[in-house]
């Protein structure tokens, strides 16, 4: 009974492993289309990868409620900065349908002097009609 009990504690800790890898892959593949949109200056795509009730925490910035003021944040950020790179650290399973991750990101500034920043980050993903969109998204800068 006892080797049954350790098997099957082992076979669950494997699948929370194997999601977790499995998440982690698809978060970071989402970063990089956010990253791809970002550049282009696609911000309606920006915009898409954000919950419709999403809350984004900008670093010394007001609260920001809703995909569409979201997307505006984005929208008028870009004026001033570019560059952007995104770089997932960790990501932990909230259960079947969010998750957590956290991150490191660099930015420079488009004006001169050119001005490089990094930072850290977290963001819950929920998934939503099996996609994963971003929840809540918060930042700050390491200086």
């Amino acid at each position: 009974m006892r080797k049954l009990f350790v098997l099957a504690s082992a076979c669950v800790a494997l699948s929370a492993v194997s999601a977790s890898a499995q998440d982690k892959a698809a978060i970071t593949k989402l970063n990089d289309a956010f990253e791809a949109a970002f550049k282009k200056g696609d911000f309606a795509a920006v915009g898409s990868m954000y919950a419709e009730d999403a809350f984004l925490l900008p670093s010394g910035s007001p609260m920001i409620h809703g995909r569409s003021k979201i997307q505006g944040y984005w929208t008028e950020a870009a004026k001033t900065i570019g560059d952007l790179k995104l770089t997932t650290e960790d990501v932990k399973p909230l259960g079947e349908s969010s998750a957590r991750e956290i991150g490191t990101f660099t930015l420079a500034s488009k004006g001169e002097p050119r001005q490089e920043m990094s930072g850290k980050y977290v963001v819950i993903w929920e998934k939503s009609g099996g996609a994963w969109k971003l929840a809540t998204d918060i930042w700050n800068s390491d200086k």
